[in-house]
C-alpha cells in the first residue's frame, strides 16, 4: 500500500494520537468547509513550488510562490477535486542551480506531491527536470524561456522533447529575442546595437535569438560584451562599449545587474537605452538604474495583465487575499501553470488510490488541457510550449513600466 495521508475534517486531538499508532495521518477541515462533507476523510496531493524566495530575485519568486497559493486555496474552496485537498510544497532555490537540485530532490523524494510549479531560472530548471522527470513529477514553468528546455539544445534544426514532464506557460527566448529585433530595427529605427550577457542559460540565449534576428533584418551588432553576475563595476565593458557609438545597448539577464549596468552607462556618458527582456522587467531594475533610466526598455512574456480581461479575476482575487508582495511579472503565469496542474488532477486523481499512484496520469492529462487562465488560452504543443505566444515591449515613463507594442 503507498504511503498516503488522509484529511480528516474536525480532527480531535485524541483521534490524532489513535492516527499516530496507525500510521496514516489525517488533516483536520470543519463541516462548513466548501466539500468539507461534515466529516468526509480526504487524500492529500501537494504541488510544490522551486523559486528564489529570498536572495536577488526573491521580488520575482514571490510573486510565484503567492499566486500558486492562491489557485491552490481556491481548488479547495470550490471542492475542484473531491475527497482530495491540495497542498502547498514551496522551496528557496535561491536562484541558484544547486540549491535548486536540493529542492527538487526534497520535493520527489515526497509521494505526496504530484506536480511542481517552477523554476523561475532556466539555469536552474536544467537540472531539476531530470530529477522530476525520474520520479514521474509533472513540472510546469512560469518563467522559463530557454527554448532548449522543451526542444533540446538543437532546437532550430531537429527539435526534440527532453523531457515529457515538462510544461511551460511561457513564451520562449526565440520568440522573445527577434521580437525585441524588430521593435528597436523597424519601431526604433535603430541600426547599430551593442550586447551584453550575464553567460547564463536565459542570458546567453535572449542574447543570441536577438543578435540571428537583429542581423538578418539588417541591424549590426557594433559590440558583443560579457559580464559576471557577481561584477559591481562595468566600466570596462561599457568604455568598449561606448567606443562603438552604439544606439541601443540589448542586455541578456536579470535586473539586479541591468539596473546597475544602464545607471553606469548613463554615468559615463552612454546615454542611450538599455532593452532587456522579462528578466529585467520589474520595479526593482528601475530603482536600481536610478533617475536616469526614462528610455530604458525590456520585453516581457504575454499582454499587461491589467489590460486583460482573462486576468481581471486573478488580479482581484490576488489583492483580497492580502498577499504582502506583489504578483509582479510572473504571476499571472504562475497562476495559469497551477490551474494547468489542477486542471489534469481533476482527471488523474478521480479514481487514484493516492497522489504518487496518480503521477504519471497527471502527466498525460495536462498534455490534453485547454482552458482560458489568466494570461488567456492555455494549452502545449507536442513539446510541451504553451501555444499562445504573446510579448509586450514596455518602456520606463515617468520612472514606470508602461507598455508600448503588444503582438503575438
Amino acid at each position: 500500500m503507498r504511503n498516503r495521508r488522509l484529511v480528516k475534517v474536525g480532527v480531535s486531538v485524541l483521534m490524532a494520537g489513535a492516527l499516530a499508532l496507525t500510521g496514516c495521518g489525517q488533516r483536520g477541515g470543519g463541516g462548513d468547509e466548501p466539500g468539507g462533507g461534515g466529516g468526509e476523510d480526504k487524500k492529500i496531493a501537494k504541488i510544490g513550488v522551486i523559486s528564489p524566495l529570498s536572495g536577488r530575485l526573491a521580488a520575482l519568486g514571490l510573486g510565484i510562490q503567492n499566486s500558486v497559493d492562491l489557485a491552490i486555496k481556491q481548488a479547495n474552496e470550490n471542492n475542484e477535486i473531491p475527497g482530495w485537498e491540495l497542498v502547498l510544497d514551496a522551496k528557496d532555490d535561491e536562484a541558484k542551480s544547486d540549491v535548486g537540485l536540493n529542492a527538487a530532490t526534497a520535493l520527489s523524494s515526497d509521494p505526496e506531491v504530484i506536480g511542481v510549479v517552477g523554476t523561475l531560472n532556466s539555469n536552474v530548471a536544467q537540472g531539476v527536470q531530470p530529477i522530476l522527470n525520474s520520479k514521474n513529477i509533472a513540472m510546469v514553468s512560469p518563467a522559463n524561456t530557454n527554448p532548449s528546455l522543451t526542444r533540446g539544445e538543437k532546437y532550430e534544426e531537429s527539435p526534440s522533447r527532453l523531457y515529457p514532464n515538462y510544461f511551460r506557460t511561457c513564451a520562449t527566448d526565440d520568440i522573445q529575442g527577434p521580437f525585441a529585433a524588430k521593435y528597436l530595427y523597424n519601431t526604433a529605427k535603430f541600426t547599430k546595437v551593442a550586447t551584453v550577457n550575464d553567460k547564463k542559460t536565459y542570458g546567453l540565449g535572449l542574447v543570441n535569438a536577438f543578435t540571428a534576428a537583429y542581423t538578418e533584418l539588417g541591424g549590426e551588432i557594433v559590440a558583443k560584451e560579457t559580464i559576471n553576475p557577481e561584477d559591481k563595476d562595468y566600466s570596462a565593458v561599457i568604455s568598449k562599449i561606448k567606443a562603438t557609438n552604439p544606439q541601443a545597448v540589448y542586455y541578456g539577464g536579470e535586473y539586479p545587474e541591468a539596473g546597475p549596468l544602464s545607471q553606469q552607462m548613463k554615468a559615463a556618458g552612454l546615454n542611450v537605452p538599455l532593452m532587456g527582456g522579462d528578466g529585467i522587467f520589474d520595479p526593482a531594475f528601475i530603482e536600481q538604474a536610478g533617475s536616469e533610466s526614462d528610455g530604458d526598455l525590456a520585453t516581457s512574456v504575454g499582454a499587461p495583465a491589467e489590460e486583460l480581461p482573462s486576468a481581471k479575476s486573478f488580479i482581484e482575487a490576488y489583492e483580497a487575499a492580502g498577499y504582502k508582495d506583489p504578483f509582479a511579472a510572473y504571476g499571472p503565469y504562475a497562476y495559469d501553470a497551477a490551474r494547468t496542474i489542477i486542471e489534469a488532477l481533476k482527471v488523474s486523481l478521480k479514481d487514484a488510490e493516492d497522489a504518487e499512484s496518480a503521477r504519471q496520469a497527471t502527466i498525460d492529462a495536462i498534455g490534453k488541457v485547454n482552458f482560458e487562465g489568466a494570461t488567456g488560452k492555455v494549452a502545449f504543443d507536442e513539446y510541451g510550449d504553451n501555444t499562445t505566444k504573446v510579448l509586450t515591449v514596455y518602456k520606463v515613463t515617468g520612472q514606470k513600466w508602461e507598455a508600448v507594442e503588444t503582438g503575438s
